[in-house]
């Protein structure tokens, strides 16, 4: 058996922005103009609204190469979107825009995906953080899946982004989910007993017409259909860039501790969707405010006591991959709060929605040598 190289690829998607209405503008083609197309080549593309623009590392052979890869990406797309008088926002949900009336990009995709989901799709203006880890052998891929189910949960609660929907607080912490939840084939997956059911899992929707390949099982977790790589999809995308690069290389360190417990055939308990899904929905409820159900205890315990246990128990891993520096950020998300509870806290403080859209615009840059133009420089108060 060959062994695996833990690879790690990134994808964001970010909001584009207004910086004087505030609101989500549908301008990702003029963006990309010109010098655009050719600044960023082909790791940055539309999504379905045309107000969402999606950049991609390269595939990185370590945390320390997809931070470089990943910073020059959202630091190149800034100063582009400043240069044709845009923002660029990293959260999961706008605090105030209205999906209803965002432009659709013109791509024989999307036009398929709003022909079969309707307003489903075009109700999807949400924006994701995706992290691929490479595992070549497609068993393995299987059983790190079917084990990390159960930790994905504590993932969300660190990337928490979305509680505002159509100008609300929507009392969640990551709307995001509950928006995506109507998709179908989304959400925690069940136990996969092997990687050939899987295979026939996808063979079956095809053949009947369901899809038309295995990019639109859109679960929480899966293995990429046309890489190597297993992808998690649960996470809100994080405001900063270092607590981006701190999730990918917590999800790396995780599925590089259960593929070594899989080679040692030591893998621990696979819990049921359902029970997974309670979770979930507390870690969106709550993000790291609240508490999660340990199943070995049978209780709810706090949910950053959960993912210091966590990050216990992938210890081995930081040290073998190398990702100490990356991985001490989530210490930092715990003591701090994710980006929800920040625009929460301004919401509050302020009572101005718009007041967390200018925030987000100075978090986004956090960590990037970008400097916005003086005289549109927002104002937090």
């Amino acid at each position: 058996m060959q062994k695996e190289r833990f690879s790690i690829g990134i994808e964001e998607e970010y909001q584009i922005v207004d910086p004087h209405t505030r609101e989500l503008k549908s301008q990702i083609q003029q963006i990309l103009a010109e010098d655009g197309s050719k600044l960023l080549k082909e790791r940055v593309k539309p999504e379905m609204h045309q107000s969402v623009v999606e950049v991609g590392t390269g595939v990185c052979a370590n945390i320390q190469e997809a931070r470089e890869d990943l910073v020059g990406l959202r630091t190149d797309l800034a100063k582009l979107a400043i240069r044709k008088g845009f923002r660029i926002v990293a959260a999961s949900t706008h605090p105030f825009s209205d999906w209803k009336v965002q432009d659709i990009t013109d791509h024989d995709r999307y036009h398929g995906l709003v022909n079969d989901l309707q307003d489903i799709a075009r109700a999807n203006l949400i924006f994701g953080l995706h992290v691929h880890i490479g595992i070549a052998d497609k068993e393995a891929q299987i059983e790190v899946m079917n084990q990390m189910r159960y930790l994905l949960p504590h993932i969300l609660a660190l990337t928490t982004s979305s509680p505002f929907w159509l100008g609300r607080p929507t009392g969640l912490f990551s709307w995001r989910t509950q928006v995506f939840k109507s998709f179908p084939r989304t959400g925690i997956p069940d136990l996969i007993h092997s990687a050939s059911d899987f295979d026939d899992y996808i063979k079956l929707l095809i053949k009947t017409g369901c899809i038309d390949n295995g990019k639109k099982i859109w679960w929480d977790i899966r293995p990429h259909p046309f890489f190597d790589t297993i992808e998690i999809r649960i996470c809100d995308i994080p405001t900063r860039v270092d607590e981006s690069i701190a999730v990918a290389a917590l999800i790396q360190a995780t599925a590089k501790t259960l593929y070594d417990l899989y080679r040692r055939n030591m893998q621990f308990k696979g819990y049921s969707r359902a029970l997974i899904e309670e979770n979930k929905f507390l870690a969106a409820r709550y993000g790291l405010t609240g508490q999660l159900i340990d199943f070995s205890k049978k209780q709810k315990v706090s949910t950053p006591d959960l993912i210091l246990e966590m990050l216990r128990f992938v210890d081995n891993a930081v040290e073998e991959l190398g990702s100490r520096h990356e991985i001490n950020t989530i210490y930092k998300i715990l003591e701090h709060g994710t980006s929800a509870r920040k625009q929460l806290e301004v919401y509050h403080k302020t009572g101005d929605i718009k007041a967390v859209v200018d925030f987000l615009i100075k978090e986004t840059l956090v960590g990037l040598p970008v400097e916005l133009p003086q005289e549109t420089a927002p104002k937090v108060a």
